[in-house]
């Protein structure tokens, strides 16, 4: 089932069973391989299962990818409903947020889905700010707010859903992190569970912003992996100086790689470490044909 308003999911959502199991899948549509694994996981975790799609204009800064964001609601439907999906959420963000928004990258038109001036202004809008020691590394140092909009919209949709159970991909780590200790701080009576990266056969994490990429730039995009790899191998040879590691990468990185950031970090809590071990994480942020692209690999687990 189809629906576009807060006040139809909430209806719904009544009607269900008291004891049924309820889990969310926050999408920003695009859907793909990896989305499907977390519906999967979902489907064999729930009763049922909620899947958002929703291109949240209030996690994208002025010079991002917002307008061309790939919005494929029709295709995404059909894939959650061979999936088994119970509801597919696709609100507009007037129906999220409320009122006229105003947009955070260019003025050019929107696809006829979205509004024209689709982001609030900072000045209208409670947001949800997760702490500076979480969103100031990583992906949060160069997308300033980005988080402010990933927790605002993600705790709107577990108040409107109010689902027992939350799946989000390992492959946005850093994410996963934060809306952990959201829901811990906010006592958010939900289980944030995180799945597996899943990948193309070459290596490649899959994303929708790998459509923007040509084929020989989904080639090139492989050194991602084969850095994580090599520094995953360096660990189980017995190196585990975070700057050795770091140094091994600089190997496989040309002119025509754009390097945003590479880091060894403890997987739970993102602290910095000077020796890595079994909880340590290693993650990788890099522009490939002006495509921002992440990934990342854990150090002490097979996988």
């Amino acid at each position: 089932m189809l629906v576009h308003t807060i006040k139809e999911l909430r209806e719904l959502r009544k009607s269900w069973d008291g004891n049924l199991t309820v889990g969310i899948v926050p999408t920003m549509g695009a859907l793909h391989e990896g989305h499907l694994s977390l519906i999967k996981k979902a489907k064999a975790t729930c009763d049922k299962v909620v899947v958002s799609v929703f291109v949240n204009p209030i996690q994208f800064g002025p010079s991002e990818d917002f307008d061309k964001y790939p919005r494929t609601l029709e295709k995404d439907v059909e894939l959650c409903k061979s999936a088994g999906v119970d509801v597919v959420f696709a609100p507009s963000p007037s129906e999220m947020y409320g009122g006229k928004c105003e947009s955070a990258g260019s003025n050019e038109s929107k696809p006829d889905a979205y509004e024209e001036g689709n982001r609030l202004s900072n000045d209208t809008l409670t947001y949800v700010c997760p702490p500076f020691f979480y969103v100031n590394k990583l992906c949060g140092k160069s997308r300033v707010g980005h988080f402010d909009g990933v927790c605002t919209v993600v705790l709107k949709l577990f108040n409107i859903v109010q689902p027992d159970f939350g799946f989000f991909g390992q492959k946005d780590a850093q994410q996963v992190i934060v809306i952990k200790k959201m829901v811990h701080d906010l006592n958010v009576p939900i289980k944030i569970i995180q799945c597996p990266i899943v990948r193309e056969d070459s290596g490649l994490a899959l994303s929708s912003r790998n459509k923007y990429l040509t084929e020989q730039g989904k080639q090139d995009a492989l050194v991602l992996s084969r850095i994580l790899n090599n520094i995953k191998a360096c660990f189980k040879r017995g190196i585990n100086d975070v700057s050795a590691l770091k140094e091994t990468a600089y190997a496989y990185l040309t002119d025509k790689y754009d390097l945003e950031y590479l880091e060894i970090l403890d997987k739970n809590t993102l602290e910095e470490k000077e020796k890595a071990d079994k909880d340590t994480i290693a993650l990788i942020a890099c522009r490939v044909e002006g495509v921002r692209l992440i990934d990342n690999i854990y150090l002490g687990e097979e996988e």
